[in-house]
């Protein structure tokens, strides 16, 4: 382990959604601040998109955790589910063991917690995470729990999280009535290359270190590019780098670390068979952004859009044709 090479005091790139360690950029930031007014004015249905990886699940923690004391709240994790399930799920979450499969009695049980916690004059709070892998029937009964509401303000807030595929699934014809619930929509956009600098400083902070930063700029600048600054992609490959960094015994994380941490981590390596193979579907790899460090996931070609390390003989073969007659003409002229 190299908490004690660095003078750390736990893990700076953990794997869980620890809100101590969320990294608040511009945009993340303003969804949270989006979210929190949104709750505080009693907006309804809200709804949170970004790709995989973006950091929903800890800023959503966080938005929790301001809400302790003054609000009952659920998280749903568990979205591959019918409306009974989803129902139970959610009485589980509430702390309500409910052995009853009866749907109806389950929605009574569920209204009664409500009106307890409006009498009491707390928030009602229910975040529906991975919201894009949600039936439709279960859409339907989420929407239909919006319903519950006095005269005066909604009784229950509602933020789905998920991946673009729930605006997909938003957008569609049949979620009409859904989309005109959802007052504020929220997104998350990858870190740019200074932002992921201070992404990584901040949780090398939060972790006890001090000091000049482990990782060159040189390093830096490709942690940025190999991650397409996707926080989760940026945790897995620091960690690595870190381990070994200290297992070479080098303090300060340089380009050629990165990038063989990046070719361990590159999943194309260890496919057996890659897709799309004949030799007219591959094409170079564009050169990287800065000539003299190219990015660690940069390969010699993509076929079929996927870039792999190695080509096959018949690819080998018509590569070297094509180079032979690249520098024929490139002679005769």
């Amino acid at each position: 382990m190299f908490l004690k090479f660095y003078g750390l005091r736990e893990q700076p790139f953990g794997v869980t959604p620890d809100p101590r360690f969320l990294y608040l950029s511009p945009e993340h930031r303003e969804a949270l601040a989006s979210l929190y007014y949104g709750i505080e004015s009693g907006r309804g249905f809200m709804a949170l998109i970004a790709k995989p990886g973006m950091g929903k699940t800890t800023l959503l923690f966080h938005l929790l955790e301001k809400f302790r004391h003054t609000a009952r709240t659920a998280f749903i994790f568990q979205t591959q589910c019918n409306s009974r399930e989803f129902m139970r799920l959610l009485l589980v979450e509430l702390g309500v063991q409910n052995h009853d499969h009866d749907f109806v009695r389950t929605h009574e049980e569920f209204n009664k917690l409500l009106l307890q916690e409006a009498r009491a004059q707390r928030r009602f709070i229910v975040v529906i995470d991975e919201a894009q892998n949600l039936d439709a029937s279960v859409m339907e009964t989420v929407r239909l729990l919006s319903d519950f509401e006095t005269p005066r303000a909604k009784l229950l807030q509602i933020i789905l999280s998920g991946q673009p595929e729930l605006a997909d699934k938003l957008a569609s014809q049949q979620m009409v009535q859904f989309r005109q619930r959802v007052s504020l929509l929220g997104r998350l956009t990858p870190l740019s290359s200074d932002e992921t600098r201070k992404y990584i400083e901040y949780r090398l902070g939060v972790a006890g270190y001090s000091g000049p930063l482990p990782f060159s700029e040189e390093a830096l600048l490709a942690i940025a590019q190999s991650t397409e600054g996707i926080p989760r992609n940026i945790n897995n490959l620091c960690f690595h780098a870190l381990s070994l960094g200290c297992a070479l015994g080098q303090r300060v994380i340089d380009p050629t670390i990165v990038e063989e941490v990046g070719k361990d981590l590159d999943i194309y390596r260890h496919l057996t068979e890659v897709p799309n193979s004949p030799a007219s579907s591959w094409r170079p790899v564009q050169a990287a952004a800065t000539p003299d460090f190219p990015s660690v996931f940069d390969r010699p070609y993509v076929a079929g859009g996927a870039a792999r390390e190695t080509l096959t003989s018949a690819e080998a073969k018509a590569y070297m044709q094509q180079l032979a007659s690249q520098l024929k003409t490139w002679k005769n002229n």
